[in-house]
């Protein structure tokens, strides 16, 4: 028996139907019919082992999301696993279901990413962060992609911008993905879309309130899921809240150091240097005053 006749086979026995059906009632059958079309357009998948497919379509209906790959909700993708020899499936999640997965909360007002042009930036603040001028953004024919932003702003008023350049999206790639650094995926099938993903996870994950469901879909996000709560990060290495909520502000004060232009801007940050000695923060502080003072002289 050829594996993708294996995982039909265990998908549509009456057990596996019925834990479906406990999430799904009767869209367990249009669900699972889903998963099938979607194992089949893929030679790779064919051959994921049962148990990984299992997991993650399960984790898909436990959040109900779609993991049909034009819906762009959730994604069953096939990671090749060397040491073990076998093909698994990993679980990821588009932008649009984290999107849905936020609406579904009752708490967002308005949630919303987008590419960012040069010349849309008008202010970046290591304190209030970013303000964008959209005004000409339906007229972008020839202008370059500088940036992806997200935005939400919630029913009590709270709102947050996340925005990450190009370069920095390529680098979190870099970082965080294995398939990147290779090529593939993706990433490198639709960019564009991975890091709209990736400013929207990442400003909901450090300072939104999560829902249970939205925690689950963070921890699930990217991973090979070994059961409800075990989940085996094959292609990345997750941040912790702490450690995005660092690089975060390392980055705006890097970029509001570059763009100060007199000493008392400086002098706003000298703070936050204190808490940088012998960093990348500290040596562009520095640099950037020996500028200034130079410029003035």
């Amino acid at each position: 028996m050829t594996q993708i006749k294996a995982l039909s086979t265990f998908l549509q026995s009456d057990q596996i139907k019925q834990r479906f059906s406990e999430m799904l009632g009767n869209r367990t059958n249009s669900f699972i019919s889903t998963v099938m079309t979607t194992l089949n357009s893929n030679t790779d998948l064919k051959n994921a082992t049962t148990e990984s497919v299992y997991q993650s379509a399960l984790m898909a209906a436990a959040l109900d999301l779609s993991v049909n790959p034009n819906i762009g909700q959730a994604y069953l993708i096939p990671y090749k696993n060397t040491k073990a020899g076998t093909v698994d499936c990993q679980f990821q999640i588009g932008y649009k279901g984290f999107i849905q997965l936020a609406q579904r909360s009752g708490q967002f007002k308005m949630i919303e990413a987008s590419r960012i042009y040069e010349g849309e930036i008008i202010e970046a603040n290591p304190l209030y962060g970013y303000v964008f001028d959209f005004s000409d953004h339906h007229n972008v024919a020839g202008k370059k992609i500088i940036g992806y932003a997200s935005f939400f702003k919630l029913l009590n008023g709270f709102e947050k911008v996340f925005y990450m350049s190009v370069e920095e999206m390529n680098a979190h790639g870099v970082r965080f993905s294995q398939t990147f650094k290779r090529g593939f995926g993706l990433w490198k099938d639709d960019f564009d879309s991975m890091a709209i993903k990736t400013v929207l996870k990442l400003n909901l994950s450090k300072y939104a309130p999560l829902s249970v469901d939205m925690q689950k879909a963070i921890l699930a996000d990217q991973s090979i899921i070994k059961d409800n709560e075990t989940f085996e990060y094959v292609d990345n290495t997750p941040l912790s809240i702490e450690e995005q909520n660092q690089l975060e502000e390392d980055k705006r004060i890097l970029e509001f150091i570059e763009k100060a232009k007199t000493d008392e801007e400086l002098e706003t940050i000298e703070g936050f240097i204190d808490h940088h000695v012998e960093s990348e923060i500290s040596t562009a502080f520095k640099n950037k005053k020996k500028i200034i003072n130079g410029t003035q002289e």
